[in-house]
């Protein structure tokens, strides 16, 4: 069992839980995913990040940005400056079987929740 948390975040996962093997949450929510939504989770936050790498050079201090990305079942956004940003992520609950949910993390949560999450699938 991986477990893992810090100020406004939190991250567990334990591979010995049917169907939810995976936990995420925010200050004040928290949600169990599968692992396919786990992995998507995983590719968006990381897609976001290395968009953001790839500009945050060419952004003053006091600029901010905003990125989208739209990934199957997920939507997220990055918001913030070259060196703080907040996450927002969707999951879009399409037909009867499936289920949503929506969270954030503010900075500097958003960067630890990330790092966090790396550890878990490399």
């Amino acid at each position: 069992m991986i477990q893992q948390e810090g100020p406004g975040w939190r991250l567990a996962r334990d591979l010995r839980r049917n169907g939810f093997p995976f936990l995420i949450g925010g200050e004040f929510w928290a949600v169990e995913l599968t692992e396919m939504e786990a992995k998507g989770l995983h590719a968006l936050l990381i897609g976001l990040d290395q968009q953001h790498k790839l500009i945050r050079d060419q952004l003053m201090e006091e600029e901010s940005i905003t990125l989208e990305l739209d990934q199957q079942e997920w939507w997220g956004c990055l918001e913030g400056t070259r060196d703080r940003w907040g996450l927002q992520v969707v999951l879009q609950g399409n037909g009867m079987q499936r289920r949503g949910l929506e969270g954030s993390w503010p900075p500097p949560a958003a960067q630890a929740f990330l790092a966090a999450l790396r550890t878990v699938w490399d």
